[in-house]
This record gives structure tokens, sequence and C-alpha cells, in this order.
């Protein structure tokens, strides 16, 4: 027998998505959001760069503002209007103090039960290495969660009108290689096409195949072969850590 993934808590208002660039979220987790903005939740992305550093062919002064644009876009089609972003440095994204502290800022303002976030882990299973922005990202997450809710970790914040907020009641990892929960893909799946489809000029350097069969396939092929740990529903898949 499979062991079988839990279903996502649904009892909860506000998440907080916190990624290194634009088009993580949409790499799987975008079907998902769907479905939670369908149910009256609210949704707020975070990205720590403009991922101005992905494009080889676009030097990052021109491909800042053209990411940023496109993750806006994108965020648009699954129901998300609050996407702000941290400038750190894409590519050079350091774990630490600045990091945590930037993140518990955004998770004291917008004051989230879940935060969502991609995978910290060295790899992404087996010898596929994760990025430092990726682990980096992820790791800070976990901890500014924890962060946000503490008074005497970063003071400064209560200074600036951020008062601490306990209220993350769950960190909730994407593209983890150890998942615990799952969301049904369905509802939210075309729109998580149109979703990732919208990182156009990304995509259009990354594959030589068609841009709307690529992000179709990718999407769906991730979503089915996740259904047989969910009851044969195809999923979105996250590993959930609760506070």
């Amino acid at each position: 027998m499979i062991e079988q993934l839990l279903p996502m808590p649904e009892d909860w208002r506000r998440a907080l998505a916190v990624v290194a660039h634009p088009d993580d979220l949409e790499y799987g987790c975008a079907s998902a959001v769907a479905g939670w903005t369908d149910g009256g939740r609210e949704v707020s992305y975070l990205l720590a760069t403009r991922g101005e550093a992905g494009i080889d062919t676009i030097a990052p002064a021109e491909c800042a503002p053209l990411r940023e644009r496109e993750q806006r876009e994108s965020a648009a089609v699954v129901g998300v209007t609050s996407v702000e972003f941290l400038d750190h440095r894409d590519g050079v994204i350091e774990y630490g103090t600045a990091l945590r502290r930037d993140i518990a800022a955004a998770i004291r303002r917008h004051r989230p039960e879940l935060v969502v976030t991609l995978n910290h882990r060295d790899t992404w299973g087996g010898t596929a290495w994760n990025t430092p922005d990726h682990r980096a990202v992820g790791r800070a997450t976990l901890d500014a969660a924890a962060d946000a809710g503490n008074r005497w970790i970063f003071p400064e914040l209560a200074r600036e009108g951020l008062e601490p907020w306990n209220g993350v009641r769950w960190v909730a990892v994407a593209g983890s290689t150890r998942p615990t929960h799952a969301v049904d893909a369905r509802p939210g799946l075309e729109r998580s096409v149109r979703s990732l489809l919208a990182h156009r000029t990304y995509i259009e350097v990354l594959t030589d195949e068609d841009p709307e069969g690529y992000c179709r396939t990718f999407l769906t092929s991730s979503a089915e072969a996740n259904a047989e740990r969910f009851g044969g529903v195809p999923a979105v898949t996250f590993e959930l850590f609760p506070r």
C-alpha cells in the first residue's frame, strides 16, 4: 500500500507565499492558489528577487522590470493582487539575519495563518541539485515564521509599526521530496497553465517547445504523478510544518 497524503488544512483565511524568483510559484503551486482564492481566501506573494539574472540574453537592468511585469500578470490569473519584491540580488541570495528580517517583516505586515515556500533542501530528490537561492529563501522562511512572533527578535520592526504576529499556524513547503499533504489540482489546473505561460519571455529561452504545450505538459504530468498518493486525484503536494 502506498502511504496517502493528507488534505491540506482549510480553516484559514490569509496566506503569504515566499519564494526566490518570478515563476517559482507557477511551477506547481499556482493551481492550489487558484483553488484557495476561489474559496475566498486571501493569498499574497513575496519574492526575494526580480529574477534579473535568469535570462542569459537579457541584461539584468532590462530583465528585472520585464520579469516583474510577467510575475504580476501571472499572479493575477490565479486571483493574487498583492505581489511584493524584496530586491535581494538574484543568484546570490544569502541566508542570514537580513533575509530573515525582511521575511519576518512581511509576515507581520500580512499576518497570515499559512505561509508557503519552496523546497529548502539540497536536492529535488536524488542528485537533482537545488539552487542556493531556493535553499536560502526556503530555510529563512521557515525561521522567519517564528521570528515574526517574537518581539525581541528584530525589535526595530515594532518601532516601524510592525507588531509581532504569532498567528502563523503552518508553513507549507512546495516541491518537497518529503510531502505530507496535498491539494486537488483539478479546479485550478487550467489557470495554472495560463499563469505559468505568463512568464513567456523566460519560457521561450528555457525550451524550444511550444510554450503553451510545454506549460500544459509539465503541470499536468506533475499533478498526475502525485495522484497515486492522493486517492487517484491529480494534486499539488506540500510538506507541512505545523507551528
